[in-house]
């Protein structure tokens, strides 16, 4: 065995390298060391340890997820299984203004963890509490120092997130209630450089009208970031322009001119350099269809010759498939009936009650839901048109039932439901319902007149026991696949790590390259740039190659598997004993037939791999700007 210098040899693959190479070859892959040590047809199988078949496969470079909020399971589970699994092995933490760059920042009775993320990202207080709890740093850099120590996974990308850094210098009370002082702006603008010089790829904001605080007395406040204006953000993205970092941002969405304004900070002509910009999202949503083509535009104009931005609007690449426990969903914060609900704790069933029986409340829910349904108006239009001002379009025939206590309507629409519980009402045959459902009949919806008491029946007759989802955006494949395409946005928003019963987007890179592969080869090598080199660029950190000499990073995709596999049905609903939680989650079990991570398997078959979780395998990955 003297002759044996490498761990591992992938033998006869289709190498996909992320260079976007329109012709990829098929070779051997040598690794030894952690790194890639050769490549090339026919190498020697006798010097490898062990050979990998990779026959009748892609290999890649490992797949970026470049909008996650990871950033409490590193805590609990390092490994990010859920993830890897999928073939990810680098994924960017910190987005949107939330972040554990300053610690706890538990001071005078604020809770800015738990505050923050819990309605913005539908994580439950217990597991965001249980995560404060032993936070032991202070600053971005021993931050950084702590996520070196973990047993990661996958490679973590970490931004200065604006909300904390406001909290920090400001202080929690003051930052929701007040602009900063000339020497707080002076405070922030320094920490955030030092936070930069430290590796930190860049700075994350959030303007998303709809994201607001979860403790008491504040749940009628949005989080900090918002509170900042035009030239807050301004000077601070100066900073992130200076250093060659990525603002990542999400947009005014209520004020067409405050998205333009805000944008146009990304516009090298305007401001001396172009500023890497990345922002939250590219959807075709259902209800008003002219979103998609304003966002393809701006994105065009912004990146023209004339402007010179640098500027990567994000897109999903999956149907925009969002779950319901009872009225706690993303969905909800957007419209103020629903809000209300949320923002009650998530135990407090009773409270939810009296909401819902109030009769002012009632009345004017009743006015929110059939808004657009009756009559002839400005907004019955709007609703005809697909011009509505809500991402979630109140259909009952669009949202269809997961889990309920009453089994018998599992997987039935509200619209099926309704027009089944008017019919029991008008009959007077038993027949039509069984004794569980006359009883829940009788109890809850006796005295319906329309959709709106229904609606309002069904939140308190299951409250939070009732699951229900719908497809508010990426309805049409084919569009999908033209945003996905498109060179100027860039595949991403899978979310991942948060809304844990909500959403389940982790398969999200995978759905990403099938799609591609109606192209052909042509379209998947154009896609594995997309997932890989591009933003390894954008985020400025090494990574999404396959070079002699690079991190072993790298992935097997069955293609066969990959275009027979129906995504569409891929959550499942499962318990995490690390967050002593429920989360959806995707399994696309035979599709990525091996994920290596710093040149050791952690993911073969249908299983994990020891090193996964127990041992550090990614690395926090320092900018190169």
């Amino acid at each position: 065995m003297s002759n044996v210098k490498w761990d591992y040899l992938i033998q006869g693959a289709k190498v996909f390298d992320g260079s976007g190479a329109e012709a990829p070859m098929v070779e051997d892959i040598a690794v030894a060391d952690g790194v890639i040590a050769a490549r090339g047809a026919g190498l020697d199988s006798r010097m490898a340890r062990q050979v990998i078949d990779g026959s009748e496969h892609w290999a890649m470079p490992g797949l970026f997820d470049i909008h996650t909020h990871f950033d409490l399971e590193l805590e609990v589970a390092p490994g990010l299984p859920e993830s890897v699994r999928h073939g990810t092995t680098t994924v960017v933490i910190a987005n949107c203004s939330l972040g554990l760059a300053f610690g706890a920042q538990r001071k005078n009775g604020a809770d800015p963890i738990v505050d923050c993320y819990a309605r913005v990202e539908n994580i439950p207080k217990s597991v965001l509490r249980a995560t404060a709890d032993k936070v032991d740093w202070q600053t971005p850099k021993e931050y950084i120092g702590h996520l070196d120590r973990l047993s990661l996974g996958p490679n973590v990308v970490t931004m200065v997130p604006h909300s904390m850094l406001r909290i920090e210098v400001m202080g929690f009370e003051a930052s929701i209630s007040r602009d900063p002082t000339e020497a707080e702006l002076c405070a922030m603008e320094q920490l955030l450089e030092q936070a930069l010089d430290d590796g930190y790829a860049g700075f994350s904001t959030d303007a998303l009208p709809f994201h607001y605080l979860a403790n008491q007395p504040h749940t009628d406040k949005t989080i900090p970031t918002q509170f900042a204006k035009y030239g807050e953000i301004k000077r601070l993205t100066e900073v992130v322009r200076r250093k060659g970092a990525v603002w990542q941002a999400t947009p005014p969405k209520d004020s067409t001119i405050g998205t333009i304004k805000t944008f146009l900070l990304s516009c090298g002509r305007l401001h001396g350099k172009p500023l890497k910009t990345t922002v939250v999202a590219a959807l075709d949503v259902h209800s008003n269809r002219k979103i998609v083509r304003l966002a393809r535009l701006l994105a065009r104009v912004l990146n023209s010759r004339w402007l010179q931005g640098d500027f990567h609007l994000q897109a999903l690449s999956a149907p925009f498939k969002v779950w319901s426990d009872g009225a706690v969903t993303p969905l909800s914060e957007e419209i103020a009936e629903l809000r209300r609900l949320n923002e009650t704790e998530l135990e407090d069933r009773e409270g939810r009650l009296k909401i819902l029986n109030d009769p002012d409340y009632i009345e004017r829910f009743r006015t929110m839901w059939l808004t657009g349904k009756q009559g002839i108006n400005l907004a019955r239009l709007k609703r005809l048109l697909r011009l509505e001002d809500y991402a979630f379009n109140r259909s009952l025939a669009d949202m269809t039932i997961d889990v309920c206590p009453l089994k018998a309507w599992q997987g039935m629409t509200f619209e099926a439901v309704f027009r089944r519980v008017v019919s029991f009402n008008k009959s007077t045959s038993e027949g039509v319902a069984g004794p569980e459902e006359q009883t829940i009949i009788a109890a809850h919806f006796a005295d319906i007149e329309d959709e709106a008491d229904f609606m309002l029946g069904m939140l308190r007759a299951f409250d939070l026991d009732l699951s229900w989802f719908t497809v508010s955006a990426n309805r049409d494949p084919v569009m999908t696949r033209k945003l996905l395409m498109d060179p100027q946005l860039l595949p991403g928003f899978n979310d991942s790590g948060a809304h844990l019963t909500n959403m389940a987007f982790y398969d999200g890179n995978l759905r990403a390259l099938r799609l591609a592969s109606d192209g052909g080869d042509r379209d998947v090598a154009y896609m594995v740039k997309r997932l890989t080199r591009d933003p390894a660029r954008v985020f400025g950190v090494k990574g999404g190659s396959m070079d002699v000499g690079d991190p072993a990073d790298l992935i097997l995709i069955d293609p066969f598997e990959l275009r027979r596999f129906d995504h569409d049905n891929s959550v499942h609903r499962i318990y995490r004993e690390e967050f002593q939680y429920q989360q959806l989650v995707n399994r696309t079990d035979g599709l990525v037939p091996l994920v290596m991570i710093a040149g050791q398997p952690v993911w073969r078959g249908n299983r994990f791999e020891a090193p996964l979780g127990t041992e550090k395998l990614g690395r926090v990955l320092a900018t190169t700007f």
